[in-house]
């Protein structure tokens, strides 16, 4: 029993110690006086024992301060023994940190904008790489969802046919399911009438391979897919919201979609989003033609992996599969192979490369913040070595100076932090905005820039980083200048010293400007290889006249009055005299896709009439377009040899084709293709080659230009085109008046998108991205040059400083002010030189790093170098002038009655 009142009196001991602790926080006044009081009780007693021993009544009082030790000392070591008062007193160092920013303020605002633009940078850029690379897509388990494609000689993604779809499921072990998808522009019937929307047309299981469930009502069920089935729609979150005002009694309702009747069955997830058909709204399924031809490649496929089963093991069997469907099928599948690619990097393989360099820029440049505020920070601490002896002198210990720097840097990195990330929450916000509709619909992820965990994560990391390298950079440097001390320095810690210390500053302050003009140089190179890559991109050779056209997607109606192809033709000859009547058009014609695109579709396979198929070559494969006879005028293509399509071109008479010179080349080198034949189908007569016309940049600005076979319209016809228009004047002010022209014909045509071919280039993903990247790198180029330089200003003012004795007995013996102008400059000289030189090559490997990110430009790109360097050398020379002028301007006499 007394055991245990002796441990409730204890407990009851410890929460009072406890309570005594915290309420210490409240009392420091009180807590201060009663160590006061004991330390003066312990120098009284001491003192007294002195008095009995017969000392006199001063020297007892000296003895015992000298036993006791500075009093200063062991309060503070008295309170710091208190964890609650501890935590005060760190709160105090707090305080005197910002007491002490605000006494200079120059120094502590360029620290501080300094470090937040290198925070800012960094941030921003981590964001987009957070959006795309890091942050899992929302998919069940998405490291197991793999893209399906075909190969052809053109390349290696290429879309499947339903046949070869069907087998691939049926075939494999490596996968529990393969599912198909397409993106498609569907015409919504409203009240006001036809309307353009985005569609996606998905197999059954889509969803449940992906592990989505709709938020409301139901997933396509099995069979919904198949050909006769009752048709069903899924709904986006938005349609649902902006078009049914997010009712729940949707489920049920029929819709209207290209001419056919839909039963709405459910809403997907708000944050649902899928990369392979951008903002779809309306989801239905993807059903068989009547007759499916294993010839015919139109959609995509993915697929999930089995637990266990590596990508490798996945793509040797798709092969193998693929390999056996073109022994089997030979006419439509010869020459054709299978790829298997991991999910991720369908949807963001195009932009790994770009935001690697963008990160490692920004990394650059948080770097030269840190080197900069690093440098100023050393400045700082020379000027405050009078302080420190002081402080050292009156007992400090050096961990309680070391805690003071350690306190300093975390409030200088805390505010330089805190405003880049504020910084980056508007460049985000900033760069979000700059990114094109197009793009968006394609990489959807990038609509979730923000400042989520893991940016904060990273925020708070470079935060810490920082905060330690700015209390470990005064406190190595006091370390350096104590040691002075106790080795005799003393007179000159305190005088602020010229001698040693400022020699040491010199040299350090010397190597982290070459570290900085070496960095400036490599992103100044940087930035201007890709502005050259991009101004070549934007002006590559099209093989065409891309001024004054203007384009129209537009697609005949469904109706039974145009269900023939006789109908399409006379109607599309309609459209083609109608616009022409517009006042400002010069001509008109049709194409499937105009040229530059980001992806190049509607390729096919032919044979060449008398030149018999070896089995083992693959198949030859061609982009096809049927276009209208005056597409090639209007479009300003250069005909090389025979003829252009003419009206007389139709069903009727023998089939026609004009090739582009890079087929001519591939296929029929050392020959005139003019007069030769060749053949789409077997079940159908040949076509005779009757033009050949120079290369047309069908595919994306940087890609190469694919084997393309023109046919007539007339020949081949097709619901859906582009009217392609050439004005005399601005041709954005006639896309209006062509608009109008093809819904009077026919309210049931659908207007798909109208721009210019100039917006259609400067819009597409390729040179979007090439644009953003340029102005990236351009704007932390800027800044690195800004760092850079002052700098380099930094150092050689400092070194100034730290030379005026010198300077001063130089110029009383007789130096001219000329001859020490040159000296400083000869300095600033030396350093840029060093750090051009070292920048250069630094310069030549990361641009052999992003070679790929270049179009038409060299890594070993001299007149660039030579810009680069000479901007470089002018911004240094600038950056030394004053300095040098100040030391010109030196008055000896000045200079030795200072010293």
């Amino acid at each position: 029993m007394a055991r245990f009142a002796r441990s409730k009196l204890a407990g009851f001991g410890g929460a009072m110690g406890i309570l005594r602790r915290v309420g210490n926080l409240f009392s420091r006044a009180r807590v201060g006086r009663e160590i006061d009081e004991e330390i003066s009780a312990h120098l009284a007693l001491r003192a007294e024992d002195n008095l009995a021993a017969g000392m006199s009544e001063r020297e007892a009082l000296r003895d015992a301060r000298v036993r006791f030790g500075n009093p200063v000392v062991v309060r503070e070591r008295t309170m710091a023994a208190d964890a609650a008062l501890l935590i005060e007193s760190f709160w105090a160092d707090v305080r005197y940190a910002c007491r002490g920013l605000r006494r200079t303020p120059g120094f502590a605002g360029t620290a501080i904008v300094v470090l937040a633009l290198g925070v800012c940078a960094s941030l921003a850029i981590f964001a987009f790489m957070d959006a795309v690379l890091i942050r899992p897509l929302p998919y069940k388990d998405p490291a197991r969802l793999v893209g399906l494609y075909e190969t052809t000689p053109l390349g290696p993604r290429y879309h499947l046919s339903y046949l070869d779809y069907q087998d691939w499921k049926k075939m494999n072990t490596v996968f529990t399911g393969i599912e198909a998808f397409d993106d498609r522009v569907i015409a919504l019937k409203t009240a006001a009438g036809l309307e353009r929307v985005d569609g996606a047309l998905v197999s059954a299981g889509f969803l449940r391979l992906l592990g989505v469930s709709p938020a409301l009502g139901r997933d396509m069920r099995d069979g919904e897919d198949a050909r006769g089935a009752a048709r069903v729609a899924l709904l986006s979150d938005a349609a649902w919201q902006q078009r049914f005002g997010g009712r729940r009694d949707v489920l049920g309702q029929t819709v209207t979609l290209d001419g056919a009747a839909y039963e709405i069955v459910g809403v997907l997830p708000r944050d649902f989003n899928f990369a392979g058909v951008g903002d779809a709204e309306f989801w239905v399924p993807l059903t068989p033609a009547a007759k499916e031809d294993r010839g015919e490649h139109w959609f995509s496929a993915i697929g999930r992996m089995k637990d266990g089963v590596a990508l490798k093991a996945a793509q040797t069997e798709m092969a193998g599969i693929a390999t056996r469907l073109a022994r089997e099928y030979p006419d439509t599948d010869g020459g054709r192979g299978a790829s298997v690619e991991a999910w991720t990097e369908v949807v963001v393989g195009d932009l790994r490369p770009m935001l690697m360099l963008l990160m490692a820029g920004s990394v650059l440049l948080l770097g030269m913040a840190c080197v900069n505020v690093s440098s100023l920070l050393l400045v700082r601490c020379e000027k405050r070595r009078t302080e420190i002896a002081v402080r050292g002198a009156l007992g400090a210990t050096r961990g309680r100076l070391a805690r003071q720097f350690v306190t300093e840097g975390l409030v200088l990195a805390g505010a330089g932090c805190a405003l880049g990330v504020g910084a980056a929450d508007i460049a985000m916000r900033l760069l979000g905005s700059l990114v094109p509709m197009q793009v968006l619909e394609t990489m959807p992820y990038l609509r979730e820039l923000g400042l989520g965990w893991h940016v904060a994560g990273f925020a708070l990391l470079i935060a810490l980083l920082t905060a330690a390298l700015f209390a470990l950079t005064p406190v190595v440097r006091m370390a350096a200048l104590q040691s002075g001390q106790q080795g005799g320095m003393t007179g000159e810690m305190a005088s602020g010293g010229r001698g040693t210390a400022g020699l040491v500053w010199r040299r350090l302050g010397s190597n982290l400007v070459i570290l900085e003009l070496a960095a400036a140089m490599v992103l100044l190179t940087g930035a201007g290889l890709l502005g050259k890559s991009f101004y070549r991109l934007l002006h590559a050779e099209l093989g065409m006249e891309p001024g004054h056209l203007a384009l129209v997607k537009m697609r005949i109606p469904q109706t039974a009055e145009l269900a023939k192809d006789a109908q399409v033709v006379a109607f599309e000859q309609r459209v083609i005299e109608e616009v022409k009547r517009l006042p400002g058009v010069e001509s008109a014609a049709t194409v499937p896709m105009p040229p530059v695109a980001d992806m190049a579709r509607g390729n096919t396979t032919f044979t060449v009439v008398g030149r018999p198929k070896v089995k083992s070559e693959p198949d030859n494969e061609a982009t096809m377009r049927n276009v209208s006879p005056g597409f090639f005028s209007t479009v300003g293509a250069r005909l090389e040899r025979g003829r252009y399509f003419a009206e007389t071109d139709t069903t009727d008479r023998p089939a026609v084709a004009i090739v582009n010179r890079a087929l001519a080349k591939r296929f029929f080198p050392g020959e005139d293709a003019m007069g030769m034949q060749i053949r789409f189908d077997a079940a159908l007569p040949p076509v005779m080659i009757v033009g050949v016309v120079a290369d047309l940049r069908e595919t994306a600005l940087d890609g190469e230009i694919p084997p393309t076979v023109y046919v007539p319209f007339a020949q081949w016809p097709d619901p859906g085109f582009y009217v392609v228009a050439r004005t005399a004047n601005d041709p954005k002010g006639v896309l209006k008046a062509i608009e109008g022209t093809l819904r009077g014909m026919d309210p049931g045509v659908l207007i798909l998108g109208s721009k210019t071919m100039e917006e259609r280039i400067a819009g597409t993903t390729t040179a979007v991205l090439h644009k953003a990247l340029a102005r990236l790198v351009a704007g932390f180029a800027g800044l690195a040059l800004v760092l850079s330089v002052v700098g380099l200003y930094g150092v050689i003012a400092y070194s100034v400083a730290q030379r005026t004795r010198e300077i001063g007995v130089r110029m009383a013996l007789g130096a001219q002010r000329g001859a020490v102008a040159g000296m400083v400059l000869r300095e600033a000289g030396w350093l840029t030189v060093i750090g051009l030189g070292a920048g250069m090559a630094c310069a030549v490997g990361a641009a052999t790093l992003m070679r790929k990110l270049l179009f038409g430009v060299s890594s070993w790109d001299v007149s660039t170098l030579i810009s680069v360097g000479a901007l470089l050398a002018v911004a240094a020379l600038l950056a030394s002038y004053l300095p040098a002028r100040r030391a010109a301007g030196v008055n000896p006499v000045d200079a030795l009655r200072a010293e």
